[in-house]
């Protein structure tokens, strides 16, 4: 009897220090960022070619909501595969922000597929066509450069680890079927906002020795989606899409539209607007909200009953339980370096 209680007592203790484990390893309340945030914690996460990856290029460290709604749609439409958000303030010896100052990276970083690492880019550079310009840019004097930035750190870290990238103005609403594919913004134009690769894909390479030979950037979107659509017009031979089929090039996906931007760029307005029948989106993968556009700074204000709250408490009802409904006044759709579209 006293040897079962004995064996009774170990397995318990074992469970106890396996689930002190876990809280550690997620808590927020941590002085320092956990060890599993290191170059070899992040090569292993993401070894299976199969992360959801969000980028943060300014030094800001509180996600906006609407980041937080992003990362955390994502987090739940792929619960077995992991969500990074690379965010360029957090370095190894960061201290972790606390509950009360930064709730919304306290919230995200509980989330138990979501894991926020340092971006690093001269490090991520190493051993592609980006190493040498990125070495030789003035940084200071670069008109757009978060946004400039963002796309290249998007480019190399897809080539080297494979996976999807995402915006962070973009909901996911359910799984993207495909492994190498861009997203149509309209016919015979690609994004950059959303995108997905296996590793080392030759297109991507392509796509940063491009980056690099016609690096202009007083150009908008010149190193975005500009980038993409002329290299996927080399890549392919392009046609008008045939109602919701999506086009297929060599082996890539070419996406409709619909599955990203059912909503253009130039009614972004109307997800902030309460509709008589809002729409299913039952062609779409995600939801691309334009945010850039979003310089009036239109909000998410709780029982509006808008387009955008609903989707809110749908697809990240965390973030609007937590950081919305549960705070005073509006939340307003600040702008970020993520949130990018031309």
């Amino acid at each position: 009897m006293k040897k079962e209680l004995q064996l009774s007592l170990s397995v318990i203790l074992m469970f106890a220090c396996g689930f002190l484990y876990k809280f550690i390893q997620k808590s927020s309340c941590l002085f320092c960022l956990p060890s599993f945030k290191s170059q070899q914690g992040l090569e292993a996460l993401l070894s299976h070619r199969r992360g959801i990856v969000f980028l943060e290029t300014s030094e800001r460290m509180e996600p906006t909501h609407l980041v937080s709604c992003a990362v955390e749609s994502a987090a739940k439409i792929y619960p077995e595969r992991p969500v990074v958000f690379f965010m360029k303030g957090l370095t190894d010896s960061t201290p972790m922000p606390s509950n009360s100052a930064y709730p919304a990276f306290s919230f995200l970083s509980a989330i138990d597929n979501v894991f926020l690492f340092p971006l690093d880019m001269k490090r991520l550079f190493e051993d592609t066509p980006l190493f040498s310009w990125y070495n030789q840019i003035n940084t200071s004097i670069e008109r757009h450069w978060l946004h400039i930035s963002s796309d290249a750190s998007r480019l190399a870290i897809i080539w080297k680890y494979g996976g999807i990238y995402m915006d962070t103005d973009v909901i996911s609403i359910r799984p993207i079927p495909e492994e190498n594919f861009l997203a149509a913004q309209a016919s015979r134009f690609s994004s950059n906002g959303v995108f997905g690769f296996l590793p080392q894909h030759p297109f991507l390479w392509k796509c940063m020795e491009n980056f690099v030979e016609h690096y202009n950037s007083d150009i908008w979107g010149n190193q975005g989606p500009d980038l993409m659509t002329r290299m996927l017009r080399v890549w392919c031979k392009l046609e008008d899409f045939q109602e919701l089929s999506d086009l297929r090039c060599l082996n890539i996906s070419f996406l409709h539209p619909q599955r990203f931007y059912p909503i253009s760029y130039s009614e972004w307005r109307r997800y902030y607007e309460v509709w008589d029948r809002e729409p299913s989106f039952n062609d779409s993968y995600a939801l691309h909200l334009w945010n850039y556009m979003n310089q009036e700074g239109r909000d998410v204000i709780r029982g509006s009953n808008t387009l955008v709250e609903n989707l809110y408490r749908k697809h990240c009802p965390g973030t609007y339980r937590d950081l919305i409904q549960g705070s005073e006044g509006s939340v307003t759709g600040e702008l970020g370096p993520g949130n990018k579209e031309s």
